[in-house]
């Protein structure tokens, strides 16, 4: 008795370990939609947990297939010591990452090493509302310090900056193409961020600032037309917000709570 009790914990032990060992990279398609409440996912995703390679795509469509939201095809590998407490993971997509991307750390805490990541506009309506209705367009750019993560009062706590640069931005919503550049720069204190948004260039002047609270947004700014594209840009502005009172120029208030 004692003998069968021994082989099939063998067994079981066996499995158990052939089956970490080549554990399919596409069941890992299924936590990221998880995770991310279907909006995202892994397409093509071949390899195994440990070295593997997909495109991060939107969640599929009617027909079953999966929009590729990011150019390219990231590649990972992962090393086994995480089993024993050590996270060491790789990350390259030439296409989209200005390097390659190292998380180094413990199953609590984690360092991300400094780099950009390149993000098609066009490609951002496959995220759903309100992105397919404003289906915007242009070149953005999501660059960050090195960051440091931890595991917090259930959530993830961050130190670092992030900036996203948004060029020559345009909408199907405004005929003037482009509106315009910009950029959102975040500076993350634990699971907190405190947030500023300023215009570079165009006709379209956005500027604010606000935090971002627990995954929540709270953000007080302006949009208003520069000069001498005040009436082309009325119907837009109008969509943004309302108006300010007392303002002699058509300056609408941006309020996210």
């Amino acid at each position: 008795m004692k003998r069968a009790v021994l082989w099939l914990l063998a067994a079981a032990f066996g499995a158990a370990a052939t089956l970490l060992l080549f554990f399919p990279a596409a069941w890992l398609a299924a936590a990221v939609e998880r995770q991310t409440g279907g909006r995202l996912t892994l397409g093509d995703a071949q390899g195994t947990l440990w070295r593997g390679s997909a495109f991060v795509g939107g969640a599929a469509g009617s027909g079953g297939s999966v929009t590729p939201l990011l150019p390219g095809r990231f590649a990972w590998r992962l090393s086994p010591l995480v089993l024993l407490g050590t996270v060491d993971v790789e990350l390259e997509n030439p296409a989209a990452l200005s390097q390659p991307l190292s998380l180094r750390g413990s199953w609590s805490q984690w360092q991300l090493s400094p780099a950009s990541l390149r993000l098609p506009a066009e490609r951002l309506s496959g995220l759903g509302a309100p992105l397919n209705t404003i289906a915007p367009s242009g070149t953005m750019r999501l660059s960050w310090t090195t960051l440091r993560l931890g595991l917090a009062g259930g959530g993830i706590a961050v130190e670092g900056r992030t900036t996203l640069e948004m060029a020559d931005m345009a909408s199907r919503l405004s005929p003037i193409r482009p509106l315009g550049s910009y950029e959102l720069a975040f500076d993350w204190h634990g699971q907190q961020a405190q947030l500023g948004l300023r215009s570079v260039k165009g006709p379209l002047l956005l500027e604010g600032s606000g935090a971002l609270v627990n995954g929540r947004p709270q953000f007080s700014g302006q949009a208003q037309a520069a000069t001498g594209y005040e009436e082309t840009l009325a119907s837009l502005l109008n969509l943004l917000g309302q108006r300010r009172t007392n303002s002699d120029k058509n300056i609408i208030a941006l309020e996210f709570r």
